[in-house]
């Protein structure tokens, strides 16, 4: 029985064996392993010999082919020339004969002559910060020996770096940028007053403190402004995980770091009362405002809707269209920026593109691709907040202005990678608030700080943040 059974299994693989399909299927494998094999060695990057550097990564964005620096149509910023009283002296080249027949010209301007030509070189005297040593000097009683000392008051032994040179090293700071250890080399270098690492640490602290009624004047002004815009970035502390939230009116902007991406955060910048016109990106926090007081950045949408492009089929079809619409809006904005129509023509001429835009959007809603069902869905949710910036005067239809004013604290935080105690995110966020408040009120920040030094100093009342004039 056994045996018979053996039989008939070698009679059944030697039939196998002999089965031409099993070759044909092998050889097909094998084939289908080298066609594999050769995608595989193309797909992988080319291998460069040991030791050779490596090759640099590849452009992140597409070229746009324009050229750098300024583009075609945009204002030039030309150099200023200083007034007459700034200027220290006047050097004058008058012609004295005429260069076609030889006369003699009168040294001083006559009615049909052109004003002169002008040409102003500025240049840096010798830089020495002003060193005063106070000194309290014994004396020993001839009487009665005793030794009687005169003591330095305590308003001058205070401080060691004066006013107007801690206002300009706080400036180098929180306008520019520039490390402690950079500002310590500054003093020595350029102001030839040498100064300790720890001093330039308890000079920060000390601007910190002169600039908190500013800072909270800064807050108090974007918590009542009718338009702001918001934003937010990381941060660090002590290697901790912060955020920096940005508030920014057409006059003011107020900074602070707070633990946590949330509305108790939201709240702490602009009051508790989510009043006003809110122009913000999407972050799920800022759904807590009222939708019709919001403005969605169209910037942040054309970003989704470029990656809808990349991403082919139906999204791809979809982030055209949008794109498109996007388009006509933009070049709609910019005429009424421009003078071209009126406010009421904008509402009239944007009404189409609203019932476009929602139509396109209802559309993507409606097929299978799941993530994009849910970004249209999300859109729609939020859609009125699109065009708030049609009928608003004031509104923006992008959050540029915040991201403009944030993006010193980002260059800030790329350079320290954030601050190593609370009290240095204090500075943070205090000195930025002053940096681009003034520069948005086009007034001198070293000037404002240099008094709000001294005023601290001398116990008067501290320059006030918000312009009144």
């Amino acid at each position: 029985m056994r045996d018979a059974r053996i039989a008939e299994l070698e009679a059944e693989i030697l039939t196998l064996k002999s089965d031409t399909r099993i070759a044909e299927l092998q050889a097909k494998v094998l084939d289908l392993e080298g066609k594999l094999r050769d995608v595989i060695d193309k797909l992988k990057p080319p291998q460069l010999p040991q030791g050779a550097p490596k090759l640099p990564s590849g452009p992140a964005k597409k070229a746009t082919g324009r050229k750098p620096g300024g583009q075609p149509g945009h204002p030039p910023h030309l150099k200023e020339f200083v007034p007459a009283e700034r200027l220290k002296e006047t050097i004058r080249f008058v012609p004295t004969h005429c260069e076609h027949c030889q006369a003699k010209l009168p040294a001083e301007p006559g009615e049909n002559d052109p004003p002169p030509t002008r040409h102003q070189v500025a240049e840096l005297p010798k830089i020495a910060a002003e060193v005063r040593e106070y000194q309290g000097h014994s004396r020993t009683c001839a009487c009665c020996g005793k030794v009687t000392r005169a003591a330095i008051p305590a308003e001058i032994t205070a401080h060691s770096v004066g006013p107007n040179l801690t206002a300009t090293l706080s400036y180098l700071t929180g306008c520019h940028g520039m490390s402690k250890r950079g500002v310590e080399e500054v003093a020595e270098a350029v102001f030839d007053a040498p100064i300790s690492l720890g001093t330039v640490a308890n000079l920060e602290q000390e601007v910190s403190s002169a600039l908190i009624l500013a800072h909270q004047e800064a807050l108090d002004a974007v918590k009542a402004a009718e338009i702001k815009h918001v934003d937010e970035t990381g941060w660090k502390e002590n290697g901790k995980k912060r955020w920096l939230w940005t508030a920014a009116t057409a006059s003011v902007v107020a900074f602070i770091i707070h633990p946590h991406r949330n509305l108790v955060a939201l709240k702490r910048l602009v009051g508790e009362e989510l009043a006003g016109i809110l122009c913000s990106d999407r972050w799920r926090v800022y759904d807590n405002w009222e939708l019709l007081q919001r403005q969605i950045c169209w910037a942040h949408l054309k970003r989704n809707w470029e990656k809808l492009v990349e991403r082919g089929g139906t999204p791809k079809k979809i982030g055209e269209a949008c794109l498109n619409v996007q388009g006509r809006v933009f070049e709609l904005w910019h005429r009424f920026r421009g003078g071209g129509c009126t406010r009421a023509d904008l509402e009239d001429s944007m009404l189409p593109l609203v019932f476009e835009l929602q139509e396109i959007l209802q559309t993507g809603c409606r097929c299978r691709d799941r993530k994009l069902v849910r970004f249209c869905t999300r859109i729609l949710g939020v859609y009125p907040a699109l065009w708030t910036f049609a009928a608003e005067e004031g509104v923006e239809p992008t959050n540029n202005h915040a991201e403009r004013v944030q993006r010193r604290a980002v260059l800030w935080r790329r350079r320290s990678f954030g601050c190593h105690s609370a009290d240095g995110c204090r500075f943070v966020e205090r000195i930025l608030t002053v940096v681009q408040s003034l520069r948005l009120q086009r007034r001198p920040v070293l000037d404002f700080l240099k008094q709000t030094i001294h005023a601290r100093r001398s116990g008067l009342a501290l320059p006030k943040l918000i312009y009144q004039g």
